[in-house]
């Protein structure tokens, strides 16, 4: 995985402009830690952070394709998954290739397809090509939209980044944010609106868009959207099906040229993405897998069993371990360090996050990066497949919100007034809401039951899916490593998203069917464990320090926060016996102690980014 960054401007000559590439480039040195370049004409300039993972020695970005006299240029982020199929159609097609890269890959089939060039890719990537004849503009992402692409347009011209504060670096982007922007922060986030960059007059590129533009005009197309049909193969062939999917979308991403591993909890999802990769390791000869876990300190001592978290994940680690034998390191977060990587965490995302969760996921990915340059990861398993408790208990269900955020209300009394009037958070949440039900792609004739379901789905699929997928891209990406997402193969998504409720649902278990077609990969007792999110920690020690840190943020005068936040509210709450409060801020592990981190996040995020608020 890569950085990539760009100014166009049909009106400026940018060739005189290389320090300002520099100085946003700079900002993305830990997307790409290897090597750095940069590609300037007088109306382009593009420039690239690179995280060598395949040929090291060929890929060098940006990289020039010269053509019948003409000449384009990439920045990519990605990786590609098809890449001995699309080499040899594009050498049957009369392409000359000179390296292993897949950057030159896509070079080529931009060539040969244009625009629908992304079609044709199976992977996860964020890339721009500048064609310097046509004086155009061409960027397109995944269809899942693991790799992040932001984009503002300029006067005559248009800046495009993988990450917000790459865009910021550039004086015509500015840290301003409105009321929409404002209410993207404070009652929908940590999600966001597909395509919403928060900040006033920045986008970010839809996943499964297209988007070309030669200064005059500017075009964006969906190339990929899901679509509902009628499934028609039996049960057996159904779990057939998704096993298949499954296998060769894992052995497709175990290709790499640096050290792999996988990440594991001992769940369903990572488990067997960790047994299938062993499985490929030992067939192949490539040694034995490196596996990685995260855990908390003490957490032994205060794990407390509830409705979303119903065992420790350390007795199935050591389970799965045994079972694959693999080369296993535990990552222990102490709570000072994961206190202090709230920070990191908030400028690695440019945004309030999901405060620890996001934290740990940095601490962990930091160690994972000393023994790894990429690693497997089971997430999204639950959006595809319906695995979370909002699929499966009426209530939710039945909620006429996003089923993570049933509670906003519970939110809106930690604002001040002045915020709530401004961000109108339950109107804007609820046109929200709406907005994602009139995307869904209906089926005709589908039962009541079954078409809610979709529409839950749905909104999985396109809006709390993305914000783990951020999470997951920009805490890994903060440190240099590479992840990679199996479970968001749009082979394997578009099929299930299909596949009736009785049969995802079958034998009354959360992903009953990927439960099925892993019969055999896994040992039945963890095949049959239920349902336990990322870990977070118990200790209460880590709420008394966010607790503390909040209401010292509070309590500064010039702390930019308080004039969103209710001093009086929480500092209410915070005096509370907390040791067995619940706060469902946000999803299944947003409660309590990251009400107070997130005051923390938000506080440092408008400081550091000097946000203005209009």
């Amino acid at each position: 995985m890569c950085g990539i960054a760009g100014w166009i401007d049909w009106e400026r000559d940018v060739s005189q402009e290389r320090q300002l590439l520099e100085r946003m480039n700079e900002t993305m040195v830990c997307r790409g830690p290897d090597a750095e370049g940069y590609w300037l004409s007088r109306r382009a300039g593009i420039c690239h952070r690179r995280l060598s993972v395949i040929d090291p020695e060929g890929g060098a970005q940006p990289m020039v394709r010269h053509l019948e006299g003409r000449h384009r240029v990439i920045t990519y982020n990605g990786e590609l998954y098809n890449m001995d199929e699309l080499r040899q159609q594009l050498i049957e097609c009369g392409h000359r290739l000179q390296t292993r890269s897949d950057t030159e890959l896509i070079m080529a089939a931009y060539d040969e397809w244009g625009v629908e060039v992304a079609t044709h890719l199976n992977g996860i990537f964020a890339f721009a090509i500048w064609d310097e004849r046509e004086e155009s503009l061409y960027m397109a992402r995944d269809r899942i939209g693991v790799k992040p692409l932001f984009f503002a347009r300029r006067g005559s011209g248009i800046l495009f980044a993988s990450e917000l504060k790459t865009l910021l670096a550039h004086p015509a982007v500015e840290p301003i944010v409105d009321g929409e922007g404002l209410a993207e922060v404070l009652a929908l986030g940590p999600s966001r609106t597909p395509g919403h960059g928060v900040f006033k007059g920045v986008e970010e590129l839809r996943p499964g868009y297209w988007l070309k533009t030669n200064g005059d005009q500017c075009i964006t197309r969906s190339y990929w959207q899901l679509e509902s049909g009628p499934h028609t193969d039996s049960f057996d062939n159904t779990v057939e099906r998704v096993r298949y999917l499954f296998q060769d979308a894992v052995t497709r991403q175990l290709v790499s040229d640096v050290p792999l591993g996988t990440m594991l909890s001992g769940g369903l999802d990572s488990s067997a993405i960790s047994a299938y990769a062993a499985k490929h390791y030992r067939n192949t000869g490539r040694g034995v897998l490196n596996t990685y876990s995260v855990d908390y300190q003490d957490n032994e001592r205060y794990f407390t069993a509830n409705e979303f978290q119903p065992n420790p994940d350390a007795p199935w680690i050591r389970r799965m371990t045994s079972y694959l034998g693999s080369y296993h390191q535990n990552v222990i977060v102490q709570v000072p360090e994961l206190v202090e990587a709230l920070t990191v965490a908030t400028t690695a995302r440019d945004l309030p996050g999901m405060a620890d969760v996001d934290a740990s996921l940095y601490l962990f990915c930091q160690e994972i990066k000393k023994r790894s340059t990429v690693v497997l990861s089971g997430e999204c398993a639950d959006e595809v497949f319906g695995g979370y408790p909002w699929f499966h208990r009426p209530e939710m269900v039945g909620a006429n919100t996003f089923p993570w955020s049933r509670f906003l209300h519970e939110r809106m009394r930690f604002f001040t007034g002045e915020t709530k009037e401004l961000i109108r958070g339950e109107e804007y949440v609820a046109d929200r809401y709406q907005q994602a039900l009139n995307e869904v792609p209906r089926l005709d004739g589908e039962g009541e039951e079954e078409a809610r379901i979709r529409e839950i789905f749905y909104l999985n699929l396109t809006r709390w899916m993305p914000t783990l997928l951020d999470r997951k891209d920009r805490m890994s990406m903060a440190v240099g490593l590479e992840v990679r997402v199996p479970f968001c193969d749009h082979h394997l998504v578009e099929y299930v998203w299909n596949v009736p409720w009785s049969m995802k649902a079958i034998d009354g278990r959360e992903k009953g069917l990927l439960r099925r077609a892993l019969q055999g990969i896994l040992p039945h007792d963890v095949l049959q464990r239920k349902k336990s999110p990322y870990p977070k920690t118990h200790n209460p020690d880590y709420l008394a320090a966010v607790r503390s840190k909040a209401l010292h943020v509070l309590a500064e005068r010039d702390s930019p926060v308080r004039q969103l936040i209710d001093k009086q509210a929480v500092k209410s709450f915070a005096s509370q016996d907390l040791s067995n409060a619940h706060l469902p801020w946000f999803g299944q592990l947003m409660n309590v102690p990251q009400l107070f981190a997130w005051v923390m996040q938000l506080d440092q995020w408008m400081r550091e980014y000097r946000v203005r608020l209009t």
